[in-house]
């Protein structure tokens, strides 16, 4: 509701397909690739109308981007993939890449740091957009943590199937963030902030994870 709030703020007309369900990856990550072409292709119809797709997950959007090829090449839907593919983009990414804003008018008092996830970073290339966009919100201190690159350890199955070495990831990224001095973790991914955030709540850290859209929508 806060990317939508601040998209309508930017003077974007947003509709919500209420029937969308999930792009798939998770079938896909752990190799149902029949379940998970199914389910993009339901995605690729709920999605069809020929205009931007704005995601407040760099995860869903890299994937989307990168991966549905694989599942349509040679297909019936390969040109409506392909459409689909060049219409979806990340919160953030349209924000500074479409939109050209880097300053949305938010206020959040305080120190943050960024992580940035693996989707937005490595699927999507997104690094400089979030930050500019951060380094604008009035109040807000944005300061660079060693670790900002590193993988929090979620990576969706991975948490379950490799739990010590995922909680170990996400011990490395919380030290490296806490010795920033923040108050604030922001990023662009829910499932990253889930995993950090339960690290933080299970040892009592005095730091709080945020999603981008949350920050760019507070205070107006």
């Amino acid at each position: 509701m806060n990317m939508v709030k601040v998209l309508e703020k930017l003077g974007c007309d947003v509709t919500y397909n209420t029937r969308q369900t999930c792009c798939g990856q998770p079938a896909y990550n752990a190799g149902y690739r029949d379940e998970a072409k199914s389910v993009a292709a339901k995605f690729l119809h709920d999605f069809e109308e020929n205009t931007y797709i704005v995601s407040p997950s760099g995860s869903c959007t890299g994937y989307v981007r990168n991966c549905y090829d694989k599942l349509f090449d040679n297909s019936s839907d390969h040109n409506l993939c392909n459409q689909v593919r060049e219409n979806m983009l990340e919160f953030t990414e349209f924000i500074t890449r479409i939109l050209k804003v880097e300053h949305v008018g938010a206020t959040l008092n305080g120190i943050a740091t960024y992580h940035d996830a693996c989707g937005a970073l490595r699927e999507c290339g997104i690094k400089e957009g979030p930050r500019r966009l951060l380094e604008n919100v009035n109040g807000l201190q944005l300061v660079e943590m060693k670790e900002c690159e590193t993988c929090c350890g979620f990576g969706g199955t991975f948490a379950i199937k490799y739990e010590p070495i995922s909680i170990g990831m996400a011990q490395t990224k919380v030290k490296s963030a806490l010795e920033t001095g923040a108050q604030y973790m922001i990023t662009t991914d829910v499932s990253c902030m889930m995993h950090i955030q339960g690290y933080i709540n299970e040892n009592k850290f005095p730091i709080q994870t945020m999603h981008i859209a949350d920050v760019l929508a507070s205070g107006w």
